[in-house]
């Protein structure tokens, strides 16, 4: 009796056992996981996502930009504060068109329709092409902005002595989202699930409490914006005035980076992919435009000043947390 009809010897192609993994494959498939089989049945429902869980996959790239999109417009505004009440409509305003725009793009490219696709099919390929560069240069951009952001939100809460190395700290989260992402889209949402949720809630309590603590100050902030448009208005007058809006306008404009994300990544959604496509743009859209105008409007509410190693968003928050009864925080 053989070896192989015994059992002894896993069966094979002729017999013999299966060759040992080696270094570099054991270290892949910890790293990456294991191959999919592609042709087991329900293996693509199992990969798609649900529109919540779209929303944190791909509603994550444009909820990110209102960590610096809001800062960055109101820096712009100088000593002109009191446009921010006119910028966070402006803001707010953009993100919707912009999302309906992409709802319709949605309806019409069902299979996925990136600036790329739209442009080939309307414009032609030069279009295309042109586009297609575009959105790579957006990307990159956006990886390193979304990540350097990141790493400004979490400094500014650190003691000084960790600022000389933010930046090696800053390319091992590249790393870390590389890797991540080379596990697959659904893995890398379910771990980053926790950490989105956290600044869902986290923002949803600063622009809601925010507001309630100085609703008492509202009209207060609302005579002095007042006041000093028509200030404005006599020493820059009203094309001055325009441009300076403008300027800040544009320099906020990171804010909107992300949107296009849905309608990309309609492929992994799960079917009905237009119905679920559109119910996250509605997510994105309504979270996005609710935070980035939110803390645009509180900067003016709270009179918050850009401060030396931290962000403004901070700055709020160190605020926020010594006037609401949550307890006082050592870095406070």
């Amino acid at each position: 009796m053989s070896a192989k009809t015994t059992g002894l010897i896993p069966p094979g192609a002729d017999g013999a056992r299966p060759p040992r993994p080696t270094v570099v494959q054991k270290v892949r498939r910890t790293l990456v996981g294991p191959p999919r089989k592609l042709h087991e049945p329900g293996v693509f429902h199992r990969l798609s996502l649900v529109a919540l869980l779209a929303w944190v996959g791909l509603g994550a790239d444009g909820l990110s930009s209102s960590a610096y999109g809001p800062e960055e417009a109101f820096k712009a505004l100088g000593q002109h504060t009191y446009l921010a009440l006119g910028l966070a409509a402006t803001m707010a305003l953009t993100v919707i068109v912009i999302s309906i725009a992409y709802s319709r793009v949605i309806e019409h490219f069902p299979f996925g329709g990136g600036g790329y696709v739209v442009a080939t099919k309307l414009l032609g390929e030069k279009a295309g092409v042109v586009s297609g560069c575009a959105l790579l240069v957006d990307y990159v951009l956006t990886i390193t902005i979304s990540i350097a952001a990141a790493g400004d939100a979490l400094f500014s809460f650190a003691p000084a002595g960790w600022q000389g190395r933010s930046c090696r700290r800053r390319s091992c989260c590249c790393v870390g989202l590389l890797v991540l992402n080379l596990r697959g889209v659904r893995e890398s949402v379910i771990v980053l699930t926790p950490i989105f949720a956290l600044f869902v809630i986290t923002h949803l309590i600063l622009i809601v409490g925010g507001f309630a603590a100085h609703w008492s100050q509202l009209p207060t902030t609302l005579r002095a914006a007042n006041s000093g448009f028509s200030s404005g208005m006599g020493a820059l007058g009203i094309g001055g005035l325009l441009l300076l809006f403008i300027r800040a306008y544009s320099l906020g404009g990171g804010t909107y980076t992300g949107i296009e994300a849905v309608s990309n990544g309609l492929p992994i959604m799960r079917e009905p992919r237009v119905r679920t496509g559109k119910r996250t743009m509605l997510y994105m859209a309504a979270s996005l435009a609710f935070t980035a105008s939110g803390l645009l409007a509180l900067y003016l509410l709270w009179g918050v000043t850009p401060e030396e190693r931290k962000t403004m968003n901070a700055v709020l928050a160190e605020r926020f947390v010594r006037v609401v009864p949550l307890g006082r925080c050592s870095w406070c």
